[in-house]
């Protein structure tokens, strides 16, 4: 992340914005939604890039078409807090597909995690072969969703 945050103006917004929505807009398409020229809109998004302002424009996919129908946010607490065993766990949550998030924490527990999997089984699979496998984990609770009544990747700009 810059040390200094990059100073974004209305237009910088407005587009930052509409990709948010739906970023499979073309140039075009886009500068027309936010009122500036092909050329202008095409800059201002290559420097949006550039500034790390916008990381990736991905797909956003329904677990469950895909199979993935289990849903769980879990709290890890370390037996070691060192850095490099942080780091460590971090490396081997990160190498998971199933995680699809890994957030340091504090207070509580060390670290939680976004995960999405197929079932139970999938499930208990993962949480051996990161949790019960790994010898500095010393705690994790799971919480498995039932519903989820909102989901937003859009950060308000």
């Amino acid at each position: 992340m810059p040390e200094t945050l990059p100073t974004l103006d209305d237009l910088d917004r407005r587009i930052l914005n509409a990709l948010q929505l739906d970023a499979s807009h073309t140039n075009a398409e886009l500068a027309e939604l936010v009122h500036v020229s092909a050329p202008t809109c095409l800059r201002r998004v290559k420097q949006l890039v550039a500034s790390g302002v916008i990381l990736r424009r991905v797909a956003i996919v329904a677990p469950a078409m895909v199979g993935a129908r289990l849903s769980a946010i879990v709290e890890i607490t370390l037996d070691v807090q060192a850095a490099e065993r942080m780091a460590e766990f971090e490396l081997l949550a990160g190498a998971e597909s199933a995680v699809l998030q890994c957030y340091r924490v504090a207070p509580g527990p060390d670290f939680v995690l976004i995960v999405e999997v197929a079932d139970m089984p999938a499930y208990h699979a993962l949480a051996h072969r990161l949790f019960a496998a790994h010898a500095n984990v010393r705690n994790v609770k799971a919480y498995f969703s039932t519903f989820r009544s909102k989901f937003d990747t859009r950060i308000a700009v």
